[in-house]
């Protein structure tokens, strides 16, 4: 029994270790600082956007990404979903349009913004079809030369 309870911790501790999503905008800004990392800002529409649940299942969620992300970007995602049961509490939906103003004034979905710790914009992207992991990690590395 206390073995189990052990691989349970264990397990339970590496996916924790293994998020790589902020909870809030301002824990990327002070992670970002913290650890001088640039910050990849999605704009999605989690439950109905076809090309941004394509692009988190075939991109953010692969491991070659989360292995890489974690490393080198602190990443948030202002979702915006549209059914009832996956609304987001109030204080992180206003937080989400308020970034939306700023950094997607034209409501683009997926839009990927790449900044610095200092919320200059480096440059933006979206879903590309058929391209791979690390090929997008490329992409979004060319904006940080």
């Amino acid at each position: 029994m206390k073995q189990l309870f052990y691989l349970i911790i264990f397990t339970f501790s590496g996916i924790l270790q293994a998020q790589q999503w902020q909870d809030s905008f301002d824990d990327a800004l002070t992670k970002a600082a913290d650890e001088d990392k640039p910050i990849v800002l999605v704009f999605s529409g989690s439950d109905w956007c076809a090309p941004c649940i394509r692009l988190k299942r075939h991109i953010f969620d692969a491991e070659e990404f989360r292995t890489y992300a974690v490393e080198h970007y602190v990443m948030y995602d202002a979702d915006f979903p549209r059914k009832k049961k996956n609304q987001l509490p109030q204080e992180k939906l206003n937080v989400n349009k308020s970034l939306a103003e700023k950094y997607n004034p034209k409501g683009y979905f997926p839009l990927v913004v790449v900044m610095d710790k200092n919320q200059n914009v480096l440059g933006t992207t979206g879903f590309v079809a058929r391209t791979s992991p690390e090929k997008y990690i490329k992409t979004l590395n060319k904006f940080l030369k």
